[in-house]
């Protein structure tokens, strides 16, 4: 029931962009996922590293009041900062509280639990999937669990809302997978959807 509904939705969003331009492969290639699309948000699960201080590291989720309980500092609001800058954060926390006087912090995210992206179509299991660090449109596929028989893999389009305009892109899967062409990037948000092939 709930891929039907999610796939109701798609339609939904295909049908109401009939009228927006087109993104193109090189647009792709060249805007990658930005610092915006790795913001923090509530329920992200991510490792919090402080050199040479192992009781300051652990892995930490942003509460639903977008905090997380660090210890000495207590709360701190990470939601809407990239991960660099939630390390800093943390860093500047540290040294105003006079608990360390040059400690190097670094973070690395786990799950993007407020981020999402879908795939539906001609793939074996349509639905909505966290978004990784980095995904690209084969990443996002084979979380679907790959492409079924029928599928016209060479048809995919990505859509996807570009300063609250829907773009829609033309995605060469099948030449991605032989090489034949370069693999992109997606973003959080993303819809994939793989038509069926016309035999």
């Amino acid at each position: 029931m709930m891929h039907h509904l999610q796939f109701l939705l798609f339609v939904t969003l295909i049908a109401g962009c009939g009228a927006a331009d087109n993104m193109s492969l090189d647009y792709l290639q060249m805007n990658p996922p930005s610092e915006v699309d790795t913001e923090l948000g509530v329920g992200d699960v991510f490792d919090v590293r402080v050199y040479d201080e192992d009781e300051l590291s652990g892995t930490y989720r942003i509460d639903a009041n977008g905090a997380i309980d660090f210890p000495l500092i207590g709360s701190i609001q990470l939601e809407g900062q990239t991960p660099s800058r939630a390390a800093d954060l943390i860093k500047s926390s540290l040294i105003e509280g006079k608990f360390l006087k040059d400690p190097q912090v670094s973070i690395f995210v786990r799950e993007y639990r407020s981020k999402r992206i879908s795939v539906f179509g001609q793939v074996r299991k349509p639905g909505t999937f966290l978004y990784e660090d980095k995904m690209t449109v084969v990443h996002a596929i084979t979380l679907a669990g790959g492409f079924t028989s029928i599928a016209n893999k060479n048809n995919t389009t990505i859509t996807r809302i570009v300063e609250k305009e829907t773009k829609r892109i033309r995605v060469p899967v099948e030449d991605i997978g032989e090489g034949e062409a370069s693999d992109i990037f997606i973003r959080p948000g993303d819809v994939i959807f793989v038509p069926e092939r016309i035999f």
